[in-house]
C-alpha cells in the first residue's frame, strides 16, 4: 500500500490525532480529513495549505497554543514537542548569551504588542535570523501581522504533515 493510500485507510480517531499534532486547531483538522480520499500526496499537501489559509483568527490561535516561544525548549513527550524541539534545534545550536537574550526581550515585545507567541517556521533559522525577523515583524499592524502568523502556522503544518505521510 502506497503513502497515500494508508493516509486514506486511516481510522478517523488515528487520523484526527496525526493532524491535530501537526496544527492543533481542530478546523485545520477536519478540514484537511473532510478531503479524503486523496489521489496523490501533492492533494493532501494542498488540502493543508487551503485548510490553514481558511482558518479564522480564533482558530489561528488555537493552532499557536501548542507552540512555545522561541528559544525556550518545547516540555513534554508529546510528538509536538519533540518536532517543535526538532524545529528549533538549528536556531538553538547557533546561539549566543546576546542573541539569547535578545532573543528573549523580542519575544516579550512582541507578546506585549500582539498578544500571543511570536511564530516563525524555525526550520533552518539561526537564532540571528530569527530575531532579525522578530525585531522587523514588531513594525507590523495587527492585520499585517496575522497575516503572517497564518502564513507560518500553515508552512509549519505543512512540514509536520510531510513528517505523518513520510512514517506512513
Amino acid at each position: 500500500m502506497g503513502v497515500v493510500e494508508a493516509f486514506n485507510a486511516l481510522p478517523a480517531e488515528r487520523l484526527e490525532a496525526e493532524l491535530l499534532a501537526c496544527c492543533a486547531a481542530p478546523a485545520w483538522a477536519a478540514a484537511v480529513a473532510a478531503k479524503r480520499p486523496f489521489a496523490d500526496r501533492a492533494g493532501v499537501l494542498a488540502a493543508a495549505d487551503a485548510a490553514s489559509q481558511g482558518l479564522t483568527w480564533p482558530e489561528v490561535l488555537q493552532g499557536l497554543s501548542a507552540h512555545p516561544r522561541i528559544g525556550e525548549r518545547a516540555a513534554g513527550d508529546s510528538r509536538e514537542a519533540a518536532w517543535s524541539r526538532a524545529e528549533q534545534s538549528a536556531a538553538a545550536g547557533t546561539a549566543d548569551d546576546t542573541t539569547a537574550a535578545e532573543l528573549l526581550a523580542a519575544n516579550h515585545a512582541y507578546e506585549k504588542r500582539f498578544g500571543h507567541v511570536f511564530l516563525i517556521f524555525a526550520s533552518g533559522r539561526s537564532q540571528a535570523e530569527i530575531l532579525a525577523a522578530a525585531r522587523e515583524r514588531l513594525g507590523n499592524d495587527e492585520a499585517t501581522e496575522r497575516t503572517v502568523v497564518t502564513g507560518e502556522l500553515g508552512r509549519i503544518a505543512r512540514l509536520r504533515l510531510e513528517r505523518v505521510l513520510d512514517a506512513l
